[in-house]
């Protein structure tokens, strides 16, 4: 199994409960997508499966390791094979597109190959071609501070597709993307799970792209899991019900969708006014 969860729970300091008893399991090479509204707990989830948070109650293995049993070398070997596509990637404006991309492998290099790096790009053509698949590939040597907040999602992603970890967990990663670099960027995330046989976990605020690209969906909501089912399994019904706090309409990217790519029991989801 790569990821579980037994009734994990995290309740901050200040007594809000961010997540409540949410137990899970996903196997290697699995794809999941975490939806529901704002304040439902998929950050919380999504930063508790990367090691960033520990659960205050519950279990969790990672990659088949309880993170919170290991030595901090241990910890840190395993923090290395997992790649995270942040909504705001923590990336320093003055650091070039290429560093950044190689940063992805920072943890399983040595650490003279790591600080050589960062004075001479050890492996530029690799870092273009990860770039080059979410089209920034021109963009290689530039600053940080000269992107938009869009190429900066995908140089984000770019560095994860460059690592190659065995999971990948991606939290909002395509909210600064029109619909159709949103669409890309999620399908190149999708496709290097698949090549590189790595778990994937997405938390997406558009349903449609998680129809799309996941064959499980996690709903969330006040810090419980709802439901998690085959995406085929989940209706139309369901999702409305499970945004209901969020008015009438369901939160959608405006991709296309084939007919068969979409559940038979879910309606195809526009945009207001899209033709």
């Amino acid at each position: 199994m790569s990821l579980s969860l037994e009734g994990a729970g995290l309740v901050h300091p200040n007594g809000h409960r961010a997540l409540h008893r949410v137990s899970l399991a996903l196997a290697r090479g699995e794809r999941a997508a975490v939806i529901g509204p704002s304040g439902a707990g998929k950050t919380t989830l999504i930063r508790i499966l990367g090691t960033a948070l520990r659960p205050t109650g519950g279990g969790v293995s990672v990659l088949g390791a309880d993170p919170w049993q290991l030595a901090a070398g241990e910890l840190r070997r395993l923090r290395s094979r997992i790649g995270v596509v942040h909504q705001s990637p923590p990336i320093p404006p003055r650091l070039r597109v290429v560093t950044a991309v190689l940063a992805g492998r920072l943890g399983s290099w040595p650490t003279w190959k790591a600080l050589a790096s960062l004075l001479l790009p050890s492996d530029a053509a690799g870092a273009r071609e990860a770039l080059a698949r979410l089209d920034l590939g021109d963009r290689v040597f530039d600053r940080c501070d000269r992107l938009s907040g869009g190429q900066l999602q995908r140089v984000g992603i770019a560095r994860v597709l460059y690592q190659r970890p065995d999971l990948v967990l991606a939290d909002e990663p395509v909210s600064a993307l029109d619909p159709t670099l949103a669409d890309e960027a999620v399908g190149a995330l999708v496709a290097a799970s698949e090549a590189n046989g790595a778990t994937l976990v997405a938390s997406l605020h558009a349903v449609d792209l998680a129809l799309k690209w996941f064959p499980r969906l996690i709903g969330m909501k006040a810090g419980e899991v709802v439901f998690d089912r085959p995406t085929a399994a989940v209706t139309t019904a369901m999702l409305h019900e499970l945004y209901a706090t969020e008015g009438r309409a369901l939160p959608i990217q405006g991709v296309e969708t084939a007919a068969s790519d979409r559940p038979a029991n879910v309606l195809v989801l526009r945009r207001p006014g899209c033709q």
